[in-house]
């Protein structure tokens, strides 16, 4: 088994309940969740003129590997609801794989840790607030000490 840790994010129609949709599913395709941040509401990042974003962090176990975690997340992105459309605009569903244990993968179309991670701040947040001592693998920082440093 392999800890991962997931965000979720969305920002139109039930953003609640696609949220909860998101955890019930990924539950379904077999990660086992440990821990759950809170829910944060976020101003968009990239488009700015779209609706405010509700994300959460969530820190699971899986059998599947990068690729095929990637995979099921897709497939239950689309189950939801999710419509292809602009890179960073409105969405019913976002999930992100930020970490897959202490693996970076840099593959087409997956890299893990998520590429953006230290550039949003409310990422670091959720993540510390679920494991603070919780080790980004490339730099080998703590999320504590990534977000001590993040910009506001």
């Amino acid at each position: 088994m392999r800890t991962v840790w997931l965000a979720l994010g969305s920002n139109l129609g039930d953003r609640e309940g696609y949220l909860r949709g998101a955890i019930e599913g990924l539950q379904r395709a077999g990660l086992r969740l440990l821990r759950q941040s809170r829910v944060a509401e976020t101003e968009p990042v990239g488009i700015r003129d779209q609706p405010r974003f509700l994300n959460q962090v969530v820190e699971a176990t899986t059998t599947m590997e990068p690729r095929d975690l990637l995979t099921a997340i897709k497939s239950l992105e689309r189950e939801l609801g999710r419509t292809p459309g602009a890179r960073w605009g409105p969405r019913e569903i976002d999930i992100d794989i930020l970490l897959y244990g202490r693996r970076i993968v840099d593959e087409d179309g997956l890299r893990i840790p998520h590429p953006e991670l230290t550039n949003r701040p409310f990422l670091l947040e959720l993540l510390a607030e679920v494991d603070p001592q919780l080790l980004e693998p490339v730099s080998g920082e703590t999320m504590s000490r990534l977000l001590a440093r993040a910009p506001s």
